[in-house]
């Protein structure tokens, strides 16, 4: 190998490891920014039930708050953010959904009601329009399982895989959905939905990086 070729090669493998390193630290600005909201979902929460403010008076402050916040760090904090993040802790504050299926991720930071998250905050904007608990958690475990985009779970969503699987199983295999996600044990779970999971069955997990 000559010396330029040596240097083309040096080049490629510190380009790929500087990008590897901003995609871990951009994930992990992304899952900070979900504990972060969540929080801010909670402070809204508590001052609302500390009775200091009635409903309207209570949707002013937050228009001040949310004024005050865009102009100091940007838009992500607008009236509608703010508002989200208010359910976001509604939705997850006493959520509970069992960890077994996340071990393989590591240990996660634990919210001050005692929930980890494993997905970007726009992932779990479209959890927050799923009513049904159990269909929630099938879908969060599949998207951290699986490395589902932001599109990709809509996908999922949209295809109607919850709904299909759970209708070739009992009430408590439904309830295993919601637990373990779907559980891969034979030929015969493949061909439940053999073309709506991914064609990697469990690739190392990533955070969606899409947007949020």
């Amino acid at each position: 190998m000559d010396g330029l070729a040596r240097v083309d090669e040096l080049y490629e493998r510190v380009s790929s490891l500087i990008e590897r390193s901003l995609g871990r630290a951009r994930a992990a600005i992304n899952i900070s920014m979900v504990y972060t909201y969540f929080e801010i979902g909670r402070m809204i929460v508590e001052v609302e039930q500390g009775g200091s403010q009635r409903a309207e008076c209570g949707k002013a402050v937050l228009k001040g708050h949310s004024e005050r916040l865009t102009e100091r760090f940007g838009r992500r904090y607008s009236e509608d953010n703010l508002t989200n993040m208010r359910r976001f802790f509604l939705v997850y504050g006493q959520d509970r959904i069992s960890e077994t299926p996340f071990r393989k991720f590591g240990a996660m930071p634990v919210t001050s009601t005692g929930r980890s998250f494993y997905l970007s905050w726009s992932h779990y904007l479209l959890f927050m329009r799923i009513d049904n608990v159990e269909e929630r958690h099938f879908y969060e475990i599949e998207a951290a399982r699986n490395g589902w985009s932001l599109s990709e779970l809509g996908r999922q969503r949209d295809s109607a895989l919850y709904e299909r699987l759970a209708l070739s199983r009992d009430k408590e295999g439904v309830r295993r959905l919601s637990r373990e996600g779907q559980v891969v044990e034979g030929p015969g779970d493949l061909v439940k939905a053999p073309t709506f999971l991914s064609s990697s069955a469990f690739p190392s997990f990533r955070v969606s990086l899409s947007r949020g």
